[in-house]
């Protein structure tokens, strides 16, 4: 993201949500044998689109923990950085992608 010479705090924002989608990735779409990919793309402009790929058809829900819970703010956050997010089947698993505006 550097060599895209990104604002500091543009940079900050995409990289939460990659986090976030990895994080999720590993914790919830997690299938032995298979690994989760992240791909990410810049328009030169205004967007940088992220992807992460696992191979479980299981789709993420934002969740709504309680003031006490210590995790299930994850897409929450992706929620609040990204201009956009969803999910594409694939035909082994699914990608979640977020559009951040930086």
């Amino acid at each position: 993201m550097r060599s895209w010479a990104l604002p500091d705090d543009a940079r900050e924002s995409v990289e939460l949500v990659v986090s976030e989608l990895a994080t999720n990735a590993v914790r919830h779409g997690r299938v032995p044998g298979r690994y989760f990919e992240v791909a990410m793309v810049y328009d030169g402009e205004k967007t940088v689109e992220v992807e992460v790929s696992d191979a479980s058809s299981h789709r993420p829900v934002a969740a709504d923990p309680g003031p006490e819970a210590t995790s299930g703010r994850g897409l929450l956050l992706v929620t609040a950085l990204a201009q956009s997010w969803g999910v594409r089947d694939r035909v082994v698993g699914k990608t979640v992608w977020a559009r951040v505006l930086v």
